[in-house]
């Protein structure tokens, strides 16, 4: 029985997914994350310092290990925005293939924005909409028009960095909040094609933005409050939920319901984007989707489909 699995070596998070291949639909068998932080405390040197490594080689052995049960595996390894921004990229990688036999492949933003794109469209009704995914280092924005990519771009700047960059108090002072706001909402003025995206629905993907949605299904009392795939939140609760978060100092944020203890000292940081992004649109509405980067190596392994992609282009800070 032949198996997919895609490494997606982020900035805060690395993951694992596994599907088996049957010749129907694929059918999930595994996923796997870890809380790697890669990019911390890179700096303006943009180096990965040693703990962070140490941290990221653990994960990703846990990873290969639990390959062992499964036959015929077709690896895809991505890495992210850190390590595609890291001055040592090349050691790096030299150690993650001596010490955990893993070959990765670091791609652009342009690249992990089509993959986002990929996951989205072959997931939810997707008609005109906006997909952002802020990550630890990297915001991805895609334009959608009539289920097509019409264009997009990848700006280095996520809930890591922003958080590192720019929020220094507990909790976070006016002024801090301000100047980071203005700076994210500068960088969006100097997109000129997302004026095509105004009134349109937000299509969110990335930790930060997802945990807006576990607090608003654990509020609700929903069951099974992690399973966010197509959840619609308006603009109204969403602020709600962001004002709370702003509100709370570290160890209030840690007891918040729905949001990991984990991603509490950044959580603010990388709600910015997306909160930003949505009074820029004056959308109405956000749409949450769980499929992304993984998916869309699925699916471009299943298709082979190389999309026509309008107007790419990468910020570089």
């Amino acid at each position: 029985m032949a198996h997919f699995a895609v490494f997606d070596l982020g900035s805060n998070s690395a993951r694992m997914s596994v599907w088996r291949i049957d010749g129907g639909e694929p059918t999930p068998v595994l996923k796997m994350k870890e809380m790697v932080r890669l990019s911390e405390d890179m700096g303006d040197e943009r180096i990965l310092r040693e703990p962070a490594i140490v941290r990221t080689l653990a994960a990703l052995k846990k990873f290969k290990d639990a390959l062992n049960g499964y036959e015929d595996v077709t690896i895809k390894a991505y890495a992210t925005a850190a390590t595609r921004q890291a001055r040592n990229q090349k050691l790096f990688l030299k150690r993650v293939q001596e010490e955990v036999g893993l070959t990765i492949e670091v791609i652009p933003g342009t690249k992990e924005a089509e993959l986002d794109y990929m996951g989205v469209i072959n997931t939810l009704p997707v008609q005109n909409a906006l997909i952002i995914d802020t990550g630890g280092a990297s915001t991805e924005l895609i334009l959608v028009q009539n289920r097509k990519m019409q264009n997009l771009i990848s700006i280095p700047f996520g809930s890591v960095n922003l958080t590192e960059r720019h929020l220094h108090s507990d909790p976070v002072k006016a002024s801090e909040l301000f100047n980071l706001m203005a700076h994210v909402n500068s960088t969006f003025n100097g997109i000129w094609w997302l004026r095509k995206a105004q009134n349109l629905p937000l299509i969110a993907l990335g930790g930060s933005n997802r945990t807006l949605a576990k607090i608003e299904r654990r509020k609700e009392h929903f069951k099974n409050f992690e399973d966010i795939h197509g959840y619609r939140m308006h603009t109204k609760e969403m602020n709600k939920i962001f004002a709370e978060i702003l509100d709370a100092d570290l160890e209030q944020r840690k007891a918040i319901p729905g949001l990991s203890k984990y991603r509490a000292d950044i959580i603010v940081g990388g709600l910015i984007p997306v909160v930003t992004m949505m009074r820029y649109l004056d959308s109405d509405r956000l749409v949450f989707s769980q499929n992304g980067l993984r998916e869309g190596a699925l699916y471009e392994h299943l298709n082979g489909v190389q999309k026509v992609i309008g107007g790419a282009t990468e910020v570089v800070e």
